[in-house]
C-alpha cells in the first residue's frame, strides 16, 4: 500500500445519493474519498462501478472499502467492483488453466474491506457461487458488537481462492471501534449508529498538521549565525532548533487536521456523538422529508410529526433530524445524503428540483447554523483545512 508522507489533498465526491431505490438522477449508495491519489470507498451500493468510470475518481486506485451495513443498496455493488478492479473472470473451459486458482497472495498487497458481521460472509458465499475468480487478493475486517461472536463467520465454506486469511475480527471498546486503521497520516474509528440493521458510522482523523509559519520570524537569525536554510523544513515540522550562539528556534505548534464524520442510515446517531465530536464535515442521511408547498406527492393528512415518526420506525432520518445532530456534535459542514427516489438529483440544471433541495437545506437549518449542503451523484469538493 502506499506510504503517506502528508495530505495535501482531501476530496470527497458523491458516487450515489438515492436510498432504496435508485432513480434517473439518483444512484444507489456510495462515496469516494481520494487521499492525494489513492482512493477508499465508503459503501458500494449497485452500479458503482458504473458510477466510477463516469466520474474522475479512478478505480485502480481503490485502497479501502467501508461498508456501513449489509443492506443491499450500500453493499450490492461490491462483488461486480471487485471482480473488475482484481481481474475477475468465470472460470476456463475444461483442460485449460486458470492462474487465478493459484495465487502466491503474499506477492501483492489485498484491497482491504471493513464492515460489520457478516460482510465476510457475502461476500465469501458471492464470489463462490457465482463461480468468480479474482487476479488479486482481498481481505475482510469485521467490526463484531458484544452480541456477535468472536470467531467464526455464518457461512460454512471454506476461504475463496483470493480470500486473505489476515482477516481480523475487531472487537469492540467502550461502545467504540478505535483506530480500524490507522498509520501516521489519518486514522479511521467507528462506532454503532442505530438502524433497522446492525450499521456503523466512520470517523475518519488527520493526524496533527504543521502550523503556519511565518519566515520572517526565522530568518534573520539564520542568516546572522550562518545557519542553513534547510533547517527551515525541521521548524516547519514544529521542532525547535538551537543555533549556534545558543538562540532556540522553535517552529509553530501543530494544528488539528481535518475530521471527517461519515454516517450509514440512522434513525439515531447518539452513540457515536462522543467519537464524532467536532468535526470539519458530517455526512449525514436525510431519506424523507415534509414540503407540503413543494412536494406534489405530499398526503393531505402528513404533518411534520408524522413524516418524523414514519421515517423514524423504517430505520431512517429527516433533514431536520441531521440538523439537530449536526448542532449537537458542532458540526463545522453538514451534508445531506442517502434521499428517497422522490427528490431529484439534478439541482444543478432544474430549477424545480433546486427549489426542492433548497427546502430540504432549510429544515436542516432549522436546528444547525453552520453550512449545509445537500448532495447529489457526482458533486466533488475538496475539504480544506480550517
Amino acid at each position: 500500500m502506499t506510504t503517506r508522507r502528508g495530505l495535501s489533498s482531501l476530496n470527497l465526491t458523491f458516487l450515489g445519493t438515492a436510498s432504496a431505490q435508485p432513480s434517473l438522477t439518483r444512484n444507489h449508495s456510495a462515496l469516494a474519498l481520494r487521499l492525494n491519489s489513492d482512493v477508499w470507498l465508503f459503501d458500494c451500493g449497485e452500479a458503482t462501478q458504473h458510477q466510477i468510470q463516469k466520474s474522475k475518481v479512478k478505480m485502480g486506485k481503490i485502497e479501502k472499502i467501508f461498508i456501513t451495513h449489509t443492506h443491499g443498496d450500500h453493499i450490492f455493488g461490491l462483488l461486480p467492483l471487485l471482480a473488475s478492479m482484481l481481474n475477475g473472470a468465470g472460470g476456463t473451459a475444461d483442460g485449460v488453466e486458470d492462474p487465478r486458482t493459484h495465487m502466491v497472495q503474499d506477492l501483492l498487497d489485498p484491497i482491504e474491506i471493513y464492515g460489520p458481521f457478516g460482510t465476510r460472509a457475502y461476500v465469501r458465499n458471492g464470489l463462490k457461487y457465482t463461480h468468480t475468480l479474482l487476479g488479486a487478493p482481498y481481505v475482510v475486517h469485521e467490526l463484531r458488537s458484544h452480541s456477535d461472536p468472536l470467531d467464526g463467520d455464518p457461512t460454512s465454506l471454506a476461504l475463496h481462492a483470493s480470500e486473505s486469511p489476515n482477516g481480523r475480527n475487531i472487537p469492540q471498546t467502550n461502545g467504540v471501534w478505535s483506530d480500524v486503521y490507522h498509520d501516521t497520516i489519518i486514522s479511521v474509528s467507528a462506532a454503532p449508529i442505530l438502524h433497522s440493521v446492525p450499521c456503523v458510522g466512520y470517523v475518519v482523523t488527520e493526524a496533527p498538521i504543521p502550523g503556519k509559519m511565518d519566515p520572517a520570524k526565522y530568518i534573520p537569525h539564520l542568516k546572522r549565525t550562518k545557519t542553513p536554510m534547510s533547517v527551515m523544513s525541521r521548524l516547519q515540522q514544529g521542532e525547535s532548533i538551537e543555533l549556534s550562539d545558543g538562540t532556540v528556534l522553535q517552529g509553530p505548534l501543530k494544528r488539528p487536521g481535518r475530521k471527517l464524520v461519515i454516517l450509514g442510515d440512522t434513525y439515531d446517531p447518539s452513540p457515536i456523538a462522543e467519537l464524532a465530536s467536532s468535526p470539519d464535515l458530517l455526512i449525514h442521511e436525510a431519506t424523507n422529508a415534509h414540503l407540503p408547498a413543494l412536494d406534489s406527492h405530499t398526503k393531505a393528512e402528513d404533518t411534520f410529526e408524522s413524516v418524523e415518526a414514519r421515517t423514524k420506525s423504517r430505520g431512517h432520518s429527516t433533514p431536520q433530524m441531521a440538523g439537530a445532530f449536526a448542532a449537537r456534535i458542532r458540526a463545522r459542514h453538514l451534508v445531506l445524503n442517502h434521499f428517497s427516489a422522490r427528490y431529484p438529483g439534478n439541482d444543478d440544471v432544474d430549477p424545480m428540483a433546486k427549489t426542492i433541495m433548497e427546502g430540504i437545506a432549510r429544515l436542516a437549518e432549522e436546528h444547525h447554523s453552520g453550512k449545509i449542503t445537500c448532495a447529489r451523484d457526482f458533486m466533488s469538493f475538496d475539504v480544506d483545512v480550517p
